[in-house]
């Protein structure tokens, strides 16, 4: 069963279409095929909610983060790989997870500062508003 975690701050929810489940789905069977636990799927949702809204989003141009593709906004002059991998969503995942394993002691941080270690961003605190939901989507589909 996913821990019930008390989410930091105020929380943020969208509607999810049928893409946005699809790459749920995506992110918790590469989750999986990782071996890691369902807390890695609810970190790795909530950096994607935050970054993407769970969509793949290929390049926006001036819009966009520089060069940053895909669900997690990965920029291929970063080193996570071309963009045809960035925007697949298995290859995306697993790239957000090997950086994950390398955070020490993920397990027990909060995930802001879990998905904050991985990503760097300019915003670091945002992820946090995901987690309510992320957790949701795990407990909904880690089964399904």
């Amino acid at each position: 069963a996913v821990q019930t975690v008390k989410a930091q701050g105020a929380q943020s929810h969208i509607e999810l279409n049928d893409e946005q489940t699809a790459n749920v789905k995506a992110i918790i069977a590469a989750t999986k095929k990782a071996g890691l636990p369902e807390r890695a799927a609810v970190i790795s949702i909530a950096t994607s909610l935050q970054e993407s809204k769970l969509e793949n989003l290929g390049h926006l141009g001036d819009m966009n983060d520089h060069d940053s593709l895909g669900l997690f906004q990965q920029r291929p002059s970063s080193g996570w790989g071309t963009p045809e991998q960035i925007t697949d969503p298995e290859y995306s995942t697993t790239a957000f997870l090997k950086g994950l394993k390398q955070v020490d002691g993920w397990q027990d941080m909060a995930l802001t500062d879990a998905a904050q270690t991985v990503q760097v961003s300019a915003y670091p605190d945002a992820y946090a508003q995901w987690e309510q939901q992320a957790t949701d989507l795990v407990a909904q589909h880690w089964n399904s």
